[in-house]
């Protein structure tokens, strides 16, 4: 008895352990890079217009607004989603690690050819 127990509670941990998806009411990975590129490029933006702070903060949060809305996604699940993918430091490292090479292949393809 005590060995089926045993049994069912090894392979209960490994299914848990093993799943990649993230949990219902997260957004997956692929969906975050895109949004934290696009905020990225974003900040980028406002900060290198000749606007002061208050004016760029309100553009920014229109600009922030337009990109959830685009990814059909509101700013409670993309908060919900930062801080639960904050809470693995590998799962940020590689969501991170995404976001900075997009960036850079944007950055080359923007880039005007010698």
């Amino acid at each position: 008895m005590i060995y089926r127990f045993i049994s069912f509670l090894f392979l209960a941990l490994s299914l848990s352990c093993s799943s990649k998806s993230s949990p219902q009411g997260i957004l997956d990975e692929s969906l975050m890079v895109s949004i934290l590129v696009e905020i990225q490029l974003s900040e980028g933006k406002v900060s290198s217009l000749p606007v002061t702070y208050d004016s760029s903060q309100v553009l920014y949060s229109l600009m922030e607004k337009d990109i959830f809305s685009k990814h059909g996604v509101t700013d409670s699940v993309f908060t919900t989603s930062m801080e639960y993918y904050l809470e693995d430091a590998e799962k940020m490292d590689r969501i991170y690690a995404r976001v900075i090479d997009s960036l850079v292949v944007l950055e080359n393809n923007t880039k005007p050819k010698e």
